[in-house]
């Protein structure tokens, strides 16, 4: 891979893994809720999940799309009614004191499997390997996984941080239901320009 192509796999990278989507606003919203510390599970199942996600696609489970594109509506239609549990979930969910033990944030193993039913983590993934690694070799895979790795860690902190920044501001039940339902109103937002693209 030329450093012209690398740079442009990074401004893609970038420009996908840094606008709002279903990962950012869970990282936002688990960063307010319950701070960087207790969030850095599954900030870290989000940066290092997708990378993961990227091999296994490049190197064969894209074929499967190609031979079977039914494939691909069922899996829009098992993520899309995912993101939707996961909004009703985020909307009606308590503040942790209120909520008691059971208020906890996505483990990493959790994080990381979700970037398998998060339908912008499949469009970026395909996008990326189509135009980056369209060989689908081990290296330009590896190359494209890597690229997503640091750039995802970045954009994971930062998301997570911007939740937490705004964590005092929510320490009315009030405004952090308010919150909440904002962000499970962006998720399913989030999810237009994904099933109609």
């Amino acid at each position: 891979m030329t450093l012209e192509i690398l740079l442009a796999l990074a401004l893609f990278a970038g420009s996908t893994l840094f606008t709002p989507g279903p990962n950012n606003l869970m990282l936002m919203t688990s960063g307010a809720n319950f701070g960087l510390r207790r969030t850095l599970p599954h900030l870290l199942g989000v940066a290092l999940g997708f990378p993961l996600m990227i091999l296994p696609v490049g190197l064969g489970v894209m074929e499967l799309f190609d031979l079977w594109p039914p494939s691909y509506t069922l899996l829009k239609v098992l993520s899309v009614a995912y993101m939707l549990w996961l909004a009703w979930k985020i909307a009606h969910a308590s503040a942790p004191k209120e909520a008691g033990v059971d208020a906890r944030p996505l483990t990493f193993v959790q994080a990381a499997a979700f970037q398998w039913v998060n339908p912008k983590a499949w469009s970026m993934a395909l996008g990326a390997i189509t135009l980056y690694a369209a060989s689908r070799d081990l290296t330009a895979v590896v190359t494209v996984a890597a690229t997503y790795a640091t750039l995802g860690l970045v954009s994971a902190v930062f998301w997570t941080s911007l939740g937490t920044a705004v964590r005092r501001l929510l320490a009315q039940p009030r405004r952090l239901r308010a919150f909440n339902w904002t962000m499970a109103i962006l998720l399913v937002g989030s999810m237009v320009p994904v099933l109609l693209g």
